[in-house]
Order: structure tokens, then C-alpha cells, then sequence
């Protein structure tokens, strides 16, 4: 009987521990908020300004550290591998992680999305199909009767193989039966610069890239790539309108935790994401930058990043991208 009694008050003392454990107040202290990508840029922006309401809200320094590399694979493979606490979280660009999730020649050394908790999303903005205003181009439906007429001429500049404006221009050709040339840089900038040089005839790409090239009479938009317009260029039909079908693509930003991090912490952070995405300055910050600030539930995140996985192993199998 003492020995049954003992056993269940140790029994009752570890749950205790744990259940104590778990209570402990978060954050205690500082919080790192890993971008993956180099000081400057759309995923770094959108990290400073949710670290900087984050720390605001929670009276703990939410800090930004950029570890760029590997096409984001160095800072995502560093938070899926991090102490699941509460204390390193991930601002995901996460149609680049998806896409090397299903690519076989990117090894990323994390398993996505399975590595990691949805908490919300932060941000999207759509991307846009431009010509060079060289081209003899003033619709999508020109734009699909060219590259029709000449199967593989035509030629679009993309950040580099396997960037969301790679596979975005490959969903492009699959969904109109065009055959386009790819022609990869390193980075949107150059291929941007490839479009105005008349090296390229097209990009796919985000709009605060584009948006500062829309008046020097270089360029041309001809659509967004999502399933609503944008509201910086309300003009500016979706694919969808113009006979395009399937096509509903953004690039979105999304706040995530390593695997197993406590429920607790991610609700808690889940109800500031909320809190800051209907913050109106966090929304005009968003707008300047050609963006929306996005909030998602937990489980909405994770569906999301399942969803975003699903279209790029579409494309890449039906593409035949290796």
C-alpha cells in the first residue's frame, strides 16, 4: 500500500512538473525571428515590421536575424532544427520552400512543411506577367497567340531555376499550351533588366519589383497572377478574367515555429498576428511595399503550406522540371 501510495504521489508530482513547465510564462526573453534571405528584402521588410509590433505587444525584443543562403534553405534548415520553445521563429517565403520541397536537385535539409507550425500568414502580393513595350504585345490573349505561332522563341527571364517566377511562367505555358524559352539569372533585378534590354520578352514577377519599372516606357502589364486584382493597379486585369483558368499565385509570406513548439505559444502568437495585421499602419506600410498584410489561423497556415506544396509538384511532374 506505501509503495502504491508513493508511486502515485511521484506520479502526481511529475505531472504536476510538467504541467508547471508548460505554464511558465513566454517570452522571457529575447525572441529571434530568422529571415532567410540577405538584409533589404521583400521577406526582410515584412520580418522587421511584425518583429517591431511583436516586441511592442509582448514587451520582449522580437529580434530580425537574416541568414541568407541556399535560396532560403540556410535560415528555414536552421529553425526546423532550433529548440521548439517558443524562442526561434521563421519568416517563410513559402512558395520557395515549397517549390524545393518537390524539385529533386534542391536538397534543403528540412522536411517541408513537416518541420514546422503554422502560425499566419503575414503578407502576399501577387506577380504580374509584363513584356518589353518592344514587343507587339498588348493583351494576354496576343501575348498566347504569339507564343503560339512561335513555339519556343519567346523568351522569359526568371530569378534563376526553381524561383516562384521560374515555375510561375511554367504554370503560365502549362495552362495556356504555350511553350515559352526560360532563360534563368541570378535574381529578379537582372532579369527585370533583362526585360528592359529587350534580352527577354517576358517576366512573371512580384510587384514591388516591378512596380517601380511601371512608368519609364520600357515595360508593359498586361495581368496579376491572383485570383483578385491588385489594389495598387485596379486596371490591371487577373489572369482569370482573361480566359486563364488555375492560375491563382502570390508570393506569401508566413510566420512559423520549429515542430512541436507549445500550442500555448503559438495561439498566443497567432492572436498577435491578428492584433498587427489589422494594425492601419502595418496595412499602409504593406501597401507602400506593393503587398497586403495577411492573417490566417493556425490551421488555415498549415493547410496553406500543404496547398502551396500540391501546385508546385503539379507543375514541376506535369513541366517535367528536374
Amino acid at each position: 500500500m506505501k509503495l502504491f501510495l508513493s508511486h502515485l504521489l511521484a506520479g502526481i508530482f511529475i505531472g504536476l512538473s510538467a504541467s508547471s513547465a508548460y505554464a511558465q510564462p513566454w517570452p522571457t526573453h529575447s525572441v529571434k525571428l530568422v529571415v532567410p534571405y540577405p538584409p533589404g528584402g521583400a521577406s526582410d521588410f515584412s520580418g522587421r515590421v511584425y518583429a517591431e509590433q511583436l516586441t511592442k505587444i509582448f514587451g520582449e525584443s522580437f529580434v530580425v536575424e537574416n541568414k541568407a543562403g541556399a535560396s532560403g534553405d540556410i535560415g528555414a534548415g536552421y529553425v526546423a532544427r532550433s529548440t521548439p520553445d517558443g524562442y526561434t521563429l521563421l519568416m517563410a517565403a513559402i512558395g520557395s520552400h515549397a517549390i524545393h520541397s518537390v524539385l529533386p536537385s534542391f536538397n534543403p535539409g528540412y522536411k517541408f512543411p513537416g518541420d514546422f507550425e503554422g502560425v499566419s500568414m503575414a503578407t502576399t502580393t501577387p506577380l504580374a506577367v509584363v513584356v518589353r513595350s518592344s514587343l507587339p504585345v498588348h493583351s494576354i490573349q496576343d501575348l498566347i497567340a504569339l507564343a503560339k505561332s512561335k513555339p519556343g522563341v519567346l523568351s522569359f527571364g526568371s530569378a534563376g531555376i526553381g524561383s516562384p517566377e521560374h515555375m510561375t511562367g511554367e504554370k503560365f505555358q502549362l495552362e495556356t499550351g504555350t511553350k515559352l524559352l526560360h532563360v534563368p539569372y541570378k535574381g529578379s533585378g537582372p532579369a527585370i533588366s533583362g526585360l528592359m534590354g529587350g534580352q527577354v520578352d517576358v517576366v512573371f514577377d512580384t510587384l514591388p519589383t516591378l512596380l517601380p519599372q511601371i512608368n519609364n516606357g520600357k515595360v508593359r502589364f498586361l495581368a496579376v497572377t491572383t485570383r483578385q486584382r491588385s489594389p495598387l493597379l485596379p486596371k490591371i486585369k487577373t489572369l482569370q478574367e482573361l480566359g486563364v483558368k488555375n492560375v491563382d499565385i502570390s508570393t506569401r509570406y508566413a510566420l512559423l515555429a520549429p515542430k512541436g513548439t507549445p500550442k500555448e505559444v503559438i495561439d498566443r502568437l497567432s492572436a498577435a498576428m491578428k492584433k498587427i495585421t489589422e494594425m492601419p499602419e502595418v496595412q499602409k506600410k504593406m501597401k507602400a511595399q506593393g503587398a497586403q498584410a495577411l492573417f490566417t489561423t493556425p490551421k488555415q497556415t498549415d493547410q496553406a503550406l500543404k496547398q502551396e506544396v500540391a501546385i508546385w509538384a503539379d507543375v514541376a511532374k506535369r513541366a517535367d522540371i528536374k
